[in-house]
């Protein structure tokens, strides 16, 4: 619902960008104030604003498909016009008040075109920056100390990936540079943090293309996996969803894609491996997939394991660090936030989570937190960047 009363808000601040824009175009050239170019100009502006909810209307086909690309760049693209058109309409106000050289040609024409000129290059750079940073994979080192005992292993090398997204922005060719990335690392142990997909199974381009490479990561105990809140089928407008009321589930094709690529799904269920150390999967905390269970609590996980022994939690969004800390949870692993994934957004996160990315230490226990390998709505990365986690973890030796 929250949807539909921010409506007229999009609608206004699309308005302000369209008297800003063309009122630079005709001070450009009197052609773009002519009534036919205006008119094709506007088209395409309409065209481009309205993806949001045109392509919701159509159903899964290639135009869907590209109607929801367009969008996605929009939504990344709106962010920086309304900051840049912000900032410089406020520094407008502020120095007509004041005196100072050259004032008259800032408020010229020529200063009106200059001015218009160095924003739209300002932002190409930023858009181009942005795309450039999510195509690219990264990798994020990390090494921690736990203070327990393994019999013939003094340390164990994980990788840590999440939020792959796979859907309308991340397919095949995001997964190969993935999954090259995670060899690379040699891992013993590899886990996937949640949000897999990307809300609907159909936006996944060449499944079985994609879980044959995925079933290329090699590892000496496996890859396993929870699910996170885009691990359901439900229709997305903006970031917002719909139905919120109704119970959610993952998609039969999500389950059979995980198996067809290697991947051991755990539904609030934990792995004893090589008799050495746990590995448990929770539940996504708002959207826990296809189960309607409540799930289970920090101290309910872990009271049927043996303490002595590691015990690794993959949680996709990093909350209950505390309790998780209190029931003997040695290396709690998450995602979700994408570190915001566009600047200002990595520094509202802080706000939102004790750790929204990287490393934060609680007791004894290690919360890491990766910004994630794909991305949620527009197909950019500013201030952030595209991860693997390598986490060396080291034990005691006898």
């Amino acid at each position: 619902m929250l949807a539909l009363f921010l409506a007229p808000v999009y609608l206004i601040l699309c308005w302000y960008i369209w008297k800003r824009w063309t009122h630079w175009l005709k001070h450009c050239h009197l052609l773009f104030d002519k009534p036919l170019v205006k008119g094709i100009i506007g088209v395409v502006y309409l065209f481009v604003i309205t993806s949001l909810l045109t392509s919701m209307l159509f159903p899964q086909n290639l135009f869907h498909k590209f109607l929801k690309v367009i969008s996605n760049y929009w939504l990344g693209i709106l962010l920086y016009i309304l900051l840049i058109l912000f900032i410089v309409d406020f520094l407008r106000i502020v120095l007509k008040k004041i005196s100072f050289s050259r004032k008259e040609f800032l408020f010229s024409r020529k200063g009106c075109v200059f001015v218009g000129t160095l924003c739209l290059c300002i932002l190409v750079l930023i858009s181009g920056i942005g795309v450039y940073n999510a195509s690219v994979i990264k990798t994020t080192d990390y090494e921690v100390n736990v203070n327990k005992t393994v019999e013939n292993r003094k340390d164990l090398r994980i990788v840590l990936v999440a939020d792959m997204h796979l859907g309308y922005n991340i397919g095949n060719l995001h997964m190969k540079q993935m999954v090259e990335k995670i060899n690379k690392e040699k891992p013993d142990l590899v886990v996937v943090a949640g949000d897999i997909f990307d809300n609907e199974y159909a936006a996944v381009y060449q499944p079985e293309e994609i879980a044959k490479t995925l079933r290329n990561i090699k590892s000496t105990y496996g890859v396993y996996a929870c699910y996170g809140n885009h691990d359901v089928e439900e229709k997305i407008l903006a970031g917002f969803t719909f139905d919120d009321d109704k119970h959610k589930e993952s998609s039969k094709e999500m389950d059979d894609f995980l198996k067809k690529a290697g991947i051991k799904l755990l539904k609030d269920e934990g792995v004893l491996i090589d008799n050495s150390f746990y590995v448990y999967g929770r539940p996504d905390a708002y959207k826990r997939g296809n189960t309607k269970k409540q799930r289970k609590s920090p101290m309910e996980i872990t009271k049927n394991m043996d303490r002595e022994k590691p015990i690794i939690m993959i949680d996709h969004q990093p909350k209950e660090l505390q309790e998780m800390a209190d029931a003997g949870v040695d290396l709690d692993l998450s995602g979700h936030t994408h570190d915001g994934q566009l600047f200002p957004g990595n520094l509202f996160v802080k706000l939102m989570w004790e750790n929204s990315y990287g490393y934060l230490q609680k007791g004894t226990m290690h919360n890491i937190v990766t910004s994630g390998v794909g991305l949620f709505g527009p197909n950019m990365r500013v201030g952030t960047k595209s991860e693997i986690c390598s986490i060396l973890v080291h034990f005691n030796e006898k």
